[in-house]
């Protein structure tokens, strides 16, 4: 089902509603830009208005730490400036300003603002930046770093991620109010792009990192601080460290004998997906399917 035709009554009877449907990273939101906005926002806020109006209680919004952009003057914190660079990033600093205005103390709305995400899962992504790191160490014992390697980018694993959720379905309105935008990560999660090459080379043995002094500079780069989520989720807090992440995406990727060096021009790419399926004529611009 599209998120954008979700019928009402569909809604009826149910206690909390986890947002995930969307267009969910830079280079497909640069790429398909009117329908980002338009399931990234526009349909999350009509998604949010009909639970509400049905009687939901709890709406756990994925939103997203790129909203700060570029930031050189420390840890970005919930009440710094937001510096969106992105259709994607724009989609989530519109859906929480919208989604504000909805949450009152019969509908309770928490917003997290997740770090980059990694990790092995059954519907593997490897358009993320330690997964694609650990896909070409396996596959070909070199990483290419398409950046100067010096952006600043907070990550966490998927697993902390679903733990985080758990906790915002059910938390208290005394625990952050009727509407809660939280960054969640941790400080130890804050990373340069060039410092988790690095870390893959220490768990996958003789692998060429390759890195592009050449690039022009990335202005996606920003520290983040989790200080208010370790305060309201303090029992919710990240478990899986670094080292054990990129040691399960190995574990993982060898037992499905991976070993494609061009996977960045594959269905591991979302981004090659749905152009593929553009260009065969199976969806349209809006991203819909042509039945």
């Amino acid at each position: 089902m599209d998120v954008r035709s979700v019928p009402k009554d569909l809604l009826k009877d149910i206690d909390a509603i986890v947002h995930l449907a969307a267009i969910s990273n830079d280079p497909m939101g640069n790429t398909f830009e009117d329908a980002t906005i338009e399931i990234n926002y526009k349909a999350s806020i009509e998604l949010a208005r009909k639970a509400k109006e049905v009687g939901v209680k709890s709406f756990v919004y994925a939103s997203s730490c790129s909203m700060y952009g570029y930031a050189e003057d420390g840890p970005r914190t919930e009440t710094s400036p937001l510096n969106p660079l992105t259709a994607y990033a724009k989609s989530k600093v519109f859906s929480e300003k919208d989604l504000e205005k909805l949450a009152d103390k019969n509908f309770k709305v928490t917003s997290l603002r997740f770090s980059t995400a990694c990790g092995m899962s059954e519907r593997l992504r490897l358009d993320l930046v330690l997964n694609d790191f650990v896909a070409c160490a396996v596959a070909s014992k070199k990483i290419t770093i398409l950046s100067d390697g010096t952006p600043w980018r907070p990550l966490i694993n998927i697993k902390d991620m679903a733990r985080a959720i758990d906790w915002a379905i059910d938390r208290d309105v005394d625990n952050g109010g009727v509407f809660l935008a939280v960054n969640v990560g941790s400080d130890e999660w804050n990373y340069q792009v060039k410092d988790l090459a690095f870390a893959v080379a220490e768990v996958i043995p003789d692998v060429d990192i390759s890195i592009n002094k050449d690039a022009q500079p990335d202005k996606r780069s920003y520290k983040v601080s989790f200080e208010l989520f370790r305060k309201l989720a303090p029992d919710y807090q990240p478990e899986v460290d670094l080292i054990s992440s990129i040691k399960e995406l190995k574990q993982g990727l060898e037992a499905m004998n991976f070993n494609n060096p061009d996977f960045r021009n594959s269905d591991y790419m979302r981004l090659k997906v749905l152009t593929r399926l553009r260009k065969k004529g199976l969806l349209n611009e809006r991203l819909e399917w042509k039945l």
